[in-house]
């Protein structure tokens, strides 16, 4: 584990971006972006598309470890290179940025009211590879939708046992059991999720730690027990279908909490934009971003 980049993640002042989009959610991504299905015939020729898309942003001044500190990147990232070097080495050389990887590989059916991760095979292989690249940790990702508990129980178990075997590799996983903004419930979840978090927190030896990527609570404040526990590196949320002005106001409320938003962060970012227009609409969305994520409400 590189120190300086754990002390950046423990104290740097700023967001985590989420450039992770993966094969499922993809072609979405382009679309948003401006790139209709119709300009690509292979999937290889679609995440030829979205590097070029990722290479556009991560080349931007306005992608810098000013207010960046961190940035998710999808495996197919990692593997690809800018200018010559590996993504995750262009991150953290060139910008001074810290490189994540997302290893998760999508979603199961929903049992329960949740969506665990589906199997994660190649684990090793990817934790290894991700060492080779210098990455410094790890996201995956689960979906919460009821206030089931027995549901909330398997997320929080599966992601820490996956988690454990991230940090014995030499890596901070971040873990992320995303609440549906959507719920009926999101309030309960919430809270219980809370509860299991800090039951597997407390469990934790002193010489492993994690990040949490959580949704932006309901109630605010409801995570600073999270934010001050010992075994937490930091606690990011993620924008979760929100706007970018919605995800930015709610984060000003909750101290502690920083951003780590993919759609939010892209939303206005367009493939016919010129230099000039692409790199003044990415920098109006780092700044709020990041004026949301260290200037907060009390």
């Amino acid at each position: 584990m590189n120190a300086q980049q754990l002390e950046k993640m423990k104290t740097g002042q700023g967001f985590i971006a989420a450039l992770d989009q993966s094969g499922g959610s993809t072609p979405k991504a382009l679309a948003e972006y401006g790139v209709k299905e119709d300009a690509y015939s292979s999937e290889d020729e679609m995440f030829d598309l979205v590097h070029e898309m990722r290479t556009r942003i991560i080349k931007s001044p306005a992608f810098n470890s000013d207010k960046i500190i961190g940035a998710i990147l999808f495996e197919q990232t990692m593997d690809r290179k800018i200018d010559g070097a590996y993504t995750s080495d262009f991150l953290a050389s060139e910008k001074g940025i810290v490189p994540f990887l997302k290893v998760d590989k999508g979603l199961a059916e929903e049992k329960n009211g949740v969506q665990l991760m589906k199997p994660i095979d190649d684990l090793d292989d990817t934790l290894k590879r991700a060492n080779e690249r210098n990455v410094f940790g790890t996201k995956m990702r689960s979906v919460i939708k009821e206030a089931n508990k027995d549901g909330i129980k398997q997320v929080v178990e599966q992601q820490f046992e996956i988690g454990k075997k991230i940090i014995a590799a030499g890596l901070v996983p971040i873990i992320e059991p995303e609440v549906d903004i959507h719920s009926a419930d999101k309030e309960e979840i919430e809270e219980l999720l809370k509860q299991e978090l800090k039951t597997h927190l407390d469990l934790l030896r002193d010489d492993e730690s994690v990040m949490l990527k959580l949704t932006i609570p309901t109630q605010s404040g409801l995570y600073q027990e999270l934010v001050d526990h010992e075994r937490v590196v930091r606690v990011v949320v993620l924008s979760g279908g929100y706007t970018r002005d919605d995800a930015n106001e709610k984060l000003k409320a909750n101290a502690g909490l920083i951003a780590s938003f993919s759609r939010a962060l892209s939303q206005d970012l367009n493939v016919e934009q010129s230099e000039s227009e692409f790199n003044s609409a990415l920098q109006t969305a780092v700044d709020d971003i990041y004026d949301a994520s260290v200037n907060k409400s009390r």
